[in-house]
């Protein structure tokens, strides 16, 4: 990464650059994923819109030059969300948003961080993975109702 990276506290101004942001990662690695009813079922709904206007002030965002190209959102010792916009993704932008996950957990006294992704989504689980973390548990996935299975991913702080 030759930009400085910054990570914040997203801002009401920051709304538009985060549903853009989940936009693109579903474009890339969901909906390919997904079949046609789960498509136009999410699609259809204002899961993300209403995901981001009740969770924003828990986000963090990272920002390069001026643009914000990832995000954050974790409560307890359980990120919800780490995206990084496809364009910037394999600069540092995704691993440095974990290590300010995991330290925030930490300092609020857990000893473990935990997350989920998805078995097809073997991006992000070898991320996960070079990252510490172990596949600990799978279950039929029920936020997309897909058919998908869940994995739910763990590392000791």
């Amino acid at each position: 990464m030759t930009t400085p990276l910054l990570i914040r506290c997203a801002e009401a101004a920051d709304t538009e650059a985060i549903l853009r942001i989940l936009g693109e990662t579903y474009q890339a690695n969901w909906k390919p994923a997904l079949s046609a009813e789960a498509i136009a079922r999410f699609e259809s709904s204002a899961h993300t819109s209403t995901y981001v206007r009740e969770r924003l002030a828990h986000f963090a965002v990272a920002c390069m030059a001026g643009e914000v190209v990832g995000l954050l959102d974790w409560r307890d010792d359980f990120i919800d969300a780490l995206h990084v916009s496809p364009r910037h993704q394999r600069l540092g932008i995704g691993a440095a948003l974990l290590n300010h996950a995991e330290a925030a957990i930490s300092r609020n006294g857990s000893a473990c961080v935990r997350l989920e992704t998805d078995t097809f989504n073997q991006q992000a689980r070898a991320f996960y993975g070079k990252h510490g973390y172990a596949e600990i548990d799978y279950y039929p996935d029920e936020e997309w109702h897909s058919g998908f299975t869940t994995v739910l991913m763990s590392k000791a702080l």
